[in-house]
């Protein structure tokens, strides 16, 4: 409406700046015995016409501009062939993205991430699990030494009860040596509790947020739940790594919910899980770190987005390759609704 407004206004200008100079033609003046005084007269109408059409069209443009912000959706993936082996030498060409099942393009393809990584050790030190704690804080030692790079940052948790943080975020080994020797035992699992402050606290930092939790899976603080665990680290961008310490193995005395739950947050967060029983701590912390050091990056800004969804499911195949070649693993999916971190 506003646009036709200044249309029309502009026409009449246009016409009136026409009057003038036939006005101060000649032969006009001539045919309406204009005297000399009304030629100046005219001569000022015009000039001043003249001088307001910058002004109106200027009133046509945009008063501002306006930036829209697109989110950059960034998702690590790793890839394994069926027999469990890491397949790396993939291209961009390789992946196909999809958000709610409309395809996306892919804007950033990355074959190894060199992006820091900051990452917590969540330890538990309840009843259960707690005669392992020696065997626990000698393995993470030697973990911690082969993972961290100078750009890296590790912190370190132990829940029981309680949550209690033993190190804040640093690459020095020192302190997270220090950290691990102070590991001490209690009766209950704030399991779910752990992850929710781990994933908060990783949210706010820069890179790949991963969250390393050694369990049984035994929840018994029912404090926080499995959903809102899950939701935490989905919202703050954190990959769940389970390593699943079973002190019984006799499936009658095992948590199989608790194992499964770990599995489970593992695999929606794009993150693994491994058995502490098939060879050791050392080798399940070995596979994390190959995990890490072999991750695709892939980054898109979504088109055709569903509106009205706070949450969004990604899914990520390999076109060219059999549906059981591979097995892809990635978040499931993001929250739109999360606050950009600037």
């Amino acid at each position: 409406m506003k646009a036709r407004k200044k249309q029309a206004e502009l026409a009449v200008l246009a016409e009136s700046v026409e009057l003038v100079q036939r006005r101060r033609a000649p032969s006009f003046r001539q045919r309406t015995g204009e005297r000399a005084g009304h030629g100046i007269l005219g001569r000022f109408a015009f000039t001043s016409l003249l001088a307001l059409l910058p002004v109106a069209l200027a009133a046509q443009e945009p008063a501002a501009t306006f930036h829209v912000h697109v989110r950059l959706v960034s998702i690590f993936v790793n890839v394994t062939d069926k027999n469990g082996a890491i397949v790396g030498g993939l291209s961009k060409n390789d992946f196909a993205v999809y958000e709610d099942g409309r395809p996306q393009e892919i804007a950033v393809f990355e074959r190894q991430s060199e992006l820091p990584l900051n990452l917590t050790l969540a330890i538990d030190t309840s009843g259960s699990v707690r005669k392992d704690m020696n065997a626990e804080a000698a393995a993470a030692r030697r973990f911690a030494r082969d993972i961290l790079r100078p750009q890296d940052q590790m912190s370190v948790i132990q829940f029981a009860t309680t949550v209690r943080e033993l190190t804040p975020f640093t690459n020095k080994l020192s302190v997270i040596n220090r950290g691990l020797s102070e590991l001490r035992g209690d009766w209950a699992t704030a399991l779910y509790d752990a992850i929710c402050q781990g994933s908060r606290k990783l949210g706010g930092r820069e890179g790949r947020k991963v969250l390393v939790v050694i369990s049984d899976g035994d929840d018994t603080a029912e404090d926080s739940t499995y959903a809102q665990a899950l939701e935490e680290a989905l919202r703050n961008e954190v990959m769940i790594y389970s390593l699943i310490d079973v002190p019984i193995e006799a499936s009658a005395g095992r948590d199989l919910a608790g194992e499964h739950a770990l599995i489970t947050l593992a695999e929606q967060t794009g993150g693994q899980y491994f058995y502490v029983e098939d060879g050791g701590l050392n080798k399940a912390f070995a596979k994390v770190s190959d995990d890490l050091r072999t991750q695709y990056l892939l980054g898109y800004y979504p088109k055709n987005q569903e509106l009205g969804r706070a949450f969004h499911r990604l899914t990520i195949t390999i076109p060219r390759a059999a549906p059981d070649e591979f097995n892809v693993s990635h978040k499931t999916g993001y929250y739109s609704d999360t606050p950009l971190k600037k």
